[in-house]
């Protein structure tokens, strides 16, 4: 590696969303609780540790998770309160260092090479974090540390819940060598049966392609493939990373298939998305509404602009155009959702002389945001 090694920090909070409502409400302690709606047509958002003993994950349909788990407790989500906890956290953090990268509001990425409490080392400054978040937080946090992005996240799964887990350069390359291939960060369940069919399983079958064979089957990602199998990610860790997208999802409580309700559902999603982005002052070219029908096939119906989409009005219509063209329907839609993306940011409206918004407040979500980044 070329210049100094960089001291990395992936701190992940456990269990976010689920440790937040046992820590606000004691009688929820040591019980398996799912973060959701115990309706039937509701989908479980987060799962404490105790309901994952019972293979109780996020996206499980809330029957399916009574089922395998009769005692399961369901609590309502309280987004307000996880964004707030988040800030908390993240003032925390800034103690250390002003290079953190969050990933969603349960994650982040911190670079302490050069920390701000003169902590000589990356392991003891992810223990006073850890120490901290518990102390005024009241919650757990685990943490990986490593000399890169890619690695100090796999580190922080290895000693989960309420540890942490260092990944040396010395250890790097064979610490990599050893995982199954479905463990690497980019890696999706499709590709990872891809590569399972080229005879890839693990870090170490990657490593003995060579990027001539990995360009062929994975074009793009081929380099990526190529870097991480040998321990290499170079990426820094960006205060300033751009949100690519804000979207709003929600599942009906019965299938629809009038199209005013329809229609009423894709504008409550609309004016989610609507909220966050005149808080961040953040607008998108591309608008998309997804839908999901009853046979759970999924379809996306997309629009962009030259400009980007400023004005709610815009917006709405935008939304009831693309819902629109997919009338009338053939079958009930169980879900839709409302997503904008290819934003650009205020300073680029104001040097392009578009007009810059008030911010607003959040208003409390009635459905499942879509936030960036990985799940609670």
């Amino acid at each position: 590696m070329d210049g100094p090694t960089r001291k990395i920090i992936h701190v992940d909070m456990d269990a976010f969303y689920a440790s937040v409502e046992q820590r606000d409400d004691p009688a929820l302690r040591g019980r398996p609780v799912a973060v959701g709606h115990g309706s039937a047509r509701g989908v479980v958002a987060a799962a404490s540790y105790e309901a994952r003993r019972f293979g109780v994950r996020s996206a499980l349909p809330s029957l399916t998770a009574l089922r395998r788990c009769p005692e399961l407790v369901f609590v309502a989500p309280r987004f307000d309160v996880y964004r707030a906890v988040s800030q908390q956290i993240h003032r925390i953090f800034a103690d250390y260092t002003p290079l953190i990268q969050p990933l969603s509001l349960d994650e982040a990425y911190l670079d302490v090479t050069d920390n701000l409490r003169g902590i000589p080392t990356a392991w003891a400054t992810a223990k006073e974090i850890r120490a901290r978040i518990m102390s005024e937080v009241g919650l757990t946090a685990s943490a990986g540390i490593s000399y890169n992005k890619f690695l100090a996240k796999l580190a922080s799964d290895h000693r989960k819940p309420n540890g942490q887990f260092a990944v040396t350069p010395e250890m790097g390359q064979g610490f990599v060598e050893t995982l199954p291939i479905e463990r690497f960060h980019g890696v999706g369940p499709v590709t990872a049966a891809r590569m399972k069919r080229l005879g890839i399983e693990t870090g170490a079958d990657l490593r003995s392609k060579s990027i001539e064979f990995l360009q062929r089957h994975f074009g793009s990602s081929a380099d990526w493939y190529h870097a991480v199998a040998r321990g290499e990610d170079h990426r820094p860790v960006n205060p300033d990373r751009v949100r690519k997208s804000s979207g709003s999802e929600t599942t009906f409580p019965r299938d629809l298939t009038e199209p005013a309700e329809i229609e009423a559902g894709v504008l409550r999603m609309a004016d989610d998305v609507w909220t966050w982005c005149e808080r961040a002052r953040s607008f998108g070219r591309t608008v998309t509404v997804k839908v999901k029908f009853a046979d759970f096939r999924l379809i996306t119906r997309s629009r962009s602009h030259p400009k980007p989409v400023c004005e709610q009005a815009q917006l709405n219509q935008v939304s009831l155009d693309l819902i629109r063209s997919i009338f009338p329907v053939q079958k009930g839609i169980r879900l839709v959702g409302v997503t904008m993306s290819n934003f650009e940011q205020a300073a680029d409206r104001e040097a392009s002389g578009l007009p810059l918004l008030r911010s607003a407040m959040c208003a409390a979500n009635t459905c499942a945001p879509v936030f960036a980044g990985t799940g609670p």
